[in-house]
C-alpha cells in the first residue's frame, strides 16, 4: 500500500494552504542552490534587478515566470544551474522616494540634512523596504539562489564600478566635458538619451516674422514650437538648396524684443518641408542647433534655468517659469505685429522618464564614456552569432541602435549612488579618478582636496551586473564556471538601456560575451491593448491575482498562447479558465486515488504491458519530447497549450475511467502498468509551469519510495522515479523521447515530505 496515499482530499484546489508551505520547504532544503562543480553542464541566468523602490507589476511576474520556468527545466535536464538574484538601488527613484518620506515627516529637503545625514536615512529606508520587491517574487514561486543575493551598491559591486570607471578614465574613455544634455528640471539632474520619453503631445506652431536689417521692410518668418527660446536665438537657417532665400544668406535679422542682430545662414541640415523653411537657431536649448552652432561659430546664450526660470540672459522676462514666459512672450509678439499665426502641431516632446515633466535641452559639465571605441566588439559577438537574439528579429533593433549610439553622459546630480571616484586639488588644481577613497593629493601631497558631487547614472552599475555578481573584478571559480552566462531574458523595451550596455562593458572587461542568447519577450497591456500605467489606472496587481487565484494560475495564464518578442493582453477571463484548468487536473488525481486501494510499490513488470499500456506511454514519450523541442527554442507558450490540450485529456477519457470499473485489490495489474506510469509522470511536463500544483499532486499520488536509486539512461531526460517504473529496456527504446531527472535535481525539484 502507498505511504503517500492521502485520502478526504479536498474537492478545490486551494493554493492558498499549500503555496507556502513548498516554498519554505524548499528554501529551507536548499533546492535552488548551486555551487560550483567542475565537469558538470552549467547553466545560468542573472537576474534583471528590480529597484529596491519596486513593486511587483505584470512585467515583473511575466519575466520572472519566464526565467524560472527555463531554470527549473535545466535542473530537471541536471545541469549545474545557477538563478542569480538581486536588486538595483535605482538612484534617483530612490532618492525621490526618500525626499518624499523626510519632506511629509520632516518637512526638511536634503540640503537640510546634508548629504551624509541623507545617505544614512537612504540605507535606513534600503533596509526596511528593499526586500519586499524580493519578498514579493517568492509568492510568484520565484527559484532564485538566495543565497548569493547581490545589490548594486554592496562591497563587491561598488569594487567592480570603481574598476571600470578608473581602467576608462585612464584608457581616455571617460572624459569631462561641456555639452548640451537632457536636463529634468523637477529632478535636477542631467538625463541620458535612452532615458527620456518621447511621447506626441498636442501643441502649436508658431509663425514669427524677424525683420531683415539690410532690407527694410523685409521679413524672414519662422515657426518654432518653443518661442520662449527665441530669446536665446544666436542665428537663422536655411537650406543651402532652398531657392527662396538663398538671395538673403548673409545677411542679418533683427530679433524682436531683444532687438539683437543675428545672421542668416545656410545648413543643408535644415528641412525644406518644415514650417517656412527657415528655422531659428538656439544653440543652447536645442541638440541640433547645438551641433549646427559649432559648424559655424555662433555664440550659446543660456535663458532658462537649471530649474526651468528664465535667466538674467531673457532680459525683462528673467525669473519667469519657462511655460509662463512663453504665454506673455507670445502676447508681446501679437501686440507688436510680430506673430504672423498660430497652427495647431502635435509633436513629439521629451519627458524624463522618472518623473514624466517636460525634459530641457541645456548645455552643463558632465562625464560621458566615449562610446564609439567600445561598439564594434560588441556588435562584432552578435553579428557572428555569439551572441544570438531570440526572436532574431531583434538583432537588427540592436544592431541599428549601435550604429547611431552618441556619447554616453554618466553623471547625474544627486547624492544616493555610486558616487564619481575622482578628486580635485586645491592647491595645483590637479584631478585624479582612483580606486580607493583620496586623503592627500597624488601629485603635490595637500590635504586640501575634494570629491566630484556628482554621483553615477544607475546603469552604470547595471551595465556590469553579469560578472560583477559572480565576484570581478576578483577571477572567482563562481565566474569561471557560470560566465558567460546562458540566457539573458528582458523586455523588448529595455535593450538600449540595459542589453546593449551589458554586452559592450562584457565584451571590454571579460573579452566574452556576457549571455549566450537574449530572449526578449513582450508587454502584458490591458485588455484593450493598452500599456498599463499609474495615469491611466489600468495596471492589475500580480499579487491580488496571486491571493485569488494562486501562483501558478498566474504563470501558467502569462504563458499560455505567448510568443516571444510579441505583447499580450491581460484578460480576467483567461485567469478564469486557468484556475479551472488546474482543479480539473486536482480533481482528476484526487478521483483516481480514491480507486487505487490496494495498489503496492513494486516496478512495473514489462512483461504485463498489454498493447494500451505500450500505446500510453508513447504518447507520453511523445509529449516528452515535444515539450523539450520547444523548451529549448523558448517556446514556452506552445508548451503550456501542449499541457493545457493533451494531459487532461489522455488522463481523464483514457486512463482514469479504467478505475471505476475495478473492483478487487490488484488494480494495478488490471489497470494496465502504462496507466501507472502515466499518472505518476505526467505532472512532469507541467513541473517548471506550475510547481506548486504539481508538487502537492506527486506527494499525493506516487507510489514509490523515495529516494531511490535509478539506473542511468543515456540521452533521455526522465525523473528519476519513474524510471524505476519503467524498464529500462523500454526506457532505451524511446531515449529520444524520455525525460530525464538527476538524483540531485530531483530531490530539488520532486521532493517530498
Amino acid at each position: 500500500m502507498c505511504e503517500q496515499q492521502e485520502h478526504n482530499i479536498p474537492k478545490v484546489y486551494d493554493p492558498a494552504s499549500v503555496e507556502k508551505k513548498w516554498y519554505k520547504y524548499w528554501e529551507d532544503n536548499g533546492y535552488f542552490h548551486a555551487e560550483v562543480e567542475e565537469g558538470k553542464d552549467a547553466f545560468s541566468i542573472v537576474i534583471p534587478p528590480p529597484n529596491i523602490t519596486g513593486q511587483l507589476h505584470m512585467g515583473h511576474a511575466l519575466d520572472n515566470t519566464l526565467q524560472d520556468i527555463l531554470i527549473r527545466w535545466h535542473r530537471m535536464m541536471g545541469h549545474n544551474t545557477l538563478w542569480m538574484p538581486g536588486y538595483d538601488h535605482a538612484g534617483l527613484a530612490t532618492q525621490i522616494k526618500v525626499e518624499e518620506v523626510i519632506k511629509k515627516e520632516e518637512n526638511k529637503t536634503r540640503y537640510d540634512l546634508g548629504r551624509e545625514e541623507f545617505l544614512k536615512r537612504v540605507w535606513i529606508w534600503k533596509d526596511q523596504y528593499g526586500d519586499r520587491i524580493i519578498n514579493q517574487l517568492k509568492c510568484l514561486g520565484v527559484s532564485c539562489d538566495w543565497d548569493r543575493k547581490r545589490f548594486t551598491m554592496d562591497e563587491g559591486c561598488s569594487q567592480a564600478v570603481r574598476e571600470v570607471f578608473c581602467s576608462l578614465y585612464e584608457k581616455g574613455l571617460i572624459y569631462k566635458g561641456t555639452r548640451i544634455t537632457n536636463w529634468c528640471v523637477n529632478c535636477n539632474t542631467a538625463l541620458s538619451d535612452i532615458e527620456v520619453e518621447h511621447k506626441d503631445d498636442a501643441g502649436n506652431l508658431w509663425y514669427i516674422q524677424y525683420p531683415v536689417v539690410e532690407e527694410e521692410g523685409t521679413f524672414l518668418t519662422i515657426a518654432t514650437t518653443r518661442p520662449e527660446t527665441m530669446l536665446g536665438d544666436t542665428a537663422v537657417a536655411v537650406n543651402p538648396e532652398d531657392p527662396r532665400y538663398g538671395h538673403l544668406v548673409g545677411k542679418h535679422l533683427r530679433l524682436p524684443i531683444t532687438d539683437r542682430i543675428i545672421p542668416i545662414i545656410a545648413d543643408s541640415y535644415v528641412d525644406l518641408e518644415f514650417g517656412t523653411g527657415a528655422v531659428k537657431i538656439t544653440p543652447a536649448h536645442d541638440p541640433n542647433d547645438y551641433e549646427m552652432g559649432i559648424r559655424h561659430k555662433l555664440p550659446s546664450i543660456v535663458v532658462i534655468g537649471m530649474n526651468g526660470m528664465m535667466t538674467e540672459e531673457a532680459g525683462k522676462y528673467a525669473g519667469q517659469e519657462r511655460y509662463e514666459c512663453r504665454k506673455n512672450l507670445v502676447k508681446e509678439l501679437q501686440e507688436l505685429g510680430n506673430l504672423v499665426k498660430i497652427e495647431e502641431h502635435a509633436h513629439a516632446v521629451g519627458h524624463c522618464q522618472r518623473c514624466g515633466s517636460v525634459v530641457e535641452p541645456l548645455v552643463s559639465t558632465q562625464w560621458f564614456v566615449k562610446m564609439e571605441p567600445l561598439v564594434k566588439a560588441a556588435v562584432d559577438c552578435v553579428e557572428d552569432g555569439r551572441t544570438k537574439f531570440v526572436p532574431e528579429r531583434f538583432t537588427k533593433t540592436y544592431t541599428g541602435w549601435m550604429e547611431n549610439i552618441r556619447d554616453w553622459c554618466i553623471s547625474r546630480q544627486i547624492w544616493w549612488g555610486h558616487r564619481i571616484p575622482v578628486w580635485y586639488c586645491d592647491e595645483c588644481g590637479e584631478m585624479h579618478a582612483s580606486r580607493t577613497d583620496l586623503t592627500a593629493c597624488p601629485k603635490c601631497g595637500s590635504t586640501n582636496i575634494y570629491q566630484d558631487e556628482d554621483a553615477l547614472d544607475t546603469w552604470f552599475s547595471s551595465a556590469l551586473w553579469p560578472f560583477s555578481t559572480m565576484g570581478w573584478p576578483e577571477k572567482t571559480p563562481l565566474l569561471n564556471q557560470f560566465y558567460p552566462t546562458s540566457v539573458l531574458v528582458t523586455g523588448y523595451d529595455i535593450i538600449f538601456f540595459w542589453v546593449a550596455r551589458m554586452l559592450i562593458m562584457g565584451m571590454e572587461f571579460m573579452k566574452d560575451i556576457p549571455f549566450e542568447k537574449v530572449f526578449i519577450h513582450g508587454l502584458v497591456r490591458d485588455s484593450q491593448g493598452r500599456k498599463m500605467s499609474k495615469s491611466l489606472g489600468n495596471g492589475i496587481d500580480p499579487l491580488e491575482v496571486i491571493d485569488q487565484y494562486g501562483a501558478d494560475t498566474l504563470r501558467f495564464m502569462l504563458i499560455t498562447g505567448n510568443t516571444p518578442g510579441n505583447d499580450m493582453r491581460f484578460y480576467w477571463e483567461r485567469v478564469e479558465a486557468t484556475r479551472n484548468f488546474a482543479n480539473k487536473i486536482w480533481n482528476a488525481s484526487r478521483f483516481v486515488l480514491m480507486n487505487i486501494e490496494g495498489v503496492d510499490d513494486n516496478p512495473i513488470d514489462r512483461d504485463k504491458l498489454t498493447l494500451v499500456d505500450k500505446w500510453i506511454l508513447n504518447q507520453l514519450n511523445e509529449t516528452a519530447k515535444l515539450v523539450n523541442e520547444n523548451m529549448s527554442t523558448f517556446r514556452i507558450g506552445e508548451n503550456a497549450h501542449v499541457a493545457f490540450n493533451d494531459p487532461p485529456a489522455d488522463f481523464d477519457t483514457k486512463e482514469a475511467y479504467i478505475v471505476v470499473n475495478l473492483d478487487d485489490a490488484c488494480k494495478r495489474q488490471q489497470m494496465g502498468e502504462g496507466w501507472f506510469a502515466t499518472i505518476d509522470d505526467v505532472p512532469k511536463q507541467a513541473v517548471s509551469m506550475t510547481p506548486y500544483q504539481i508538487m502537492q499532486c506527486r506527494r499525493i499520488v506516487s507510489c514509490v519510495p523515495y529516494p531511490v536509486k535509478a539506473e542511468a539512461v543515456k540521452n533521455t531526460v526522465l525523473a528519476k522515479e519513474t524510471t524505476n517504473l519503467v524498464p529500462a529496456t523500454l526506457l532505451k527504446e524511446h531515449s529520444d523521447f524520455i525525460l530525464y531527472l538527476d538524483e540531485d535535481s530531483a530531490a530539488g525539484i520532486m521532493a517530498k515530505e
